[in-house]
């Protein structure tokens, strides 16, 4: 079994398709989405964890990009910027997923990316913003 967290950016014109019941139907995929924009006429983003037997993965992540999804793992996409921290601990105490924590040997934050999801709760509470979002916010405008 192949899990991910997987970033997925839809274009306008294919927002009003079925595509993650395809990944279903089709791939024999599973999903759980943590996160969704998803406008009429708009450009799409989800986050979601996808996971199945790694040659059905493959297909579907190969489908989804025909169809002309941008598809990138959260470690691309929610990074921390190792110059800024402070190692204050802040991020560890609202982040649900555990992908924020202290190593008590060196007592330093750690930042594992492939157990975020995305949440962005770390980011108001660091108190130098160490923790960076990319995700575009074009999804969110009405007009």
């Amino acid at each position: 079994m192949y899990k991910r967290i997987l970033v997925l950016r839809f274009p306008a014109d294919i927002v009003d398709q079925p595509i993650v019941y395809r990944l279903v139907k089709e791939f024999d995929l599973s999903f759980n989405i943590l996160k969704a924009t998803i406008l009429p006429g708009k450009e799409g983003l989800m986050i979601m964890e996808l996971s199945g037997h790694p040659k059905n993965f493959n297909k579907g992540l190969a489908f989804l990009r025909e169809l002309g999804v941008e598809v990138k793992t959260i470690g691309q996409e929610i990074q921390r910027n190792l110059e800024r921290c402070i190692h204050c601990g802040f991020c560890t105490a609202v982040c649900p997923t555990g992908a924020l924590y202290v190593n008590t040997e060196t007592m330093e934050i750690v930042f594992d990316a492939d157990r975020c999801s995305g949440c962005e709760l770390c980011v108001p509470v660091c108190p130098v913003r160490a923790m960076e979002v990319h995700f575009e916010r074009r999804t969110a405008e009405w007009s």
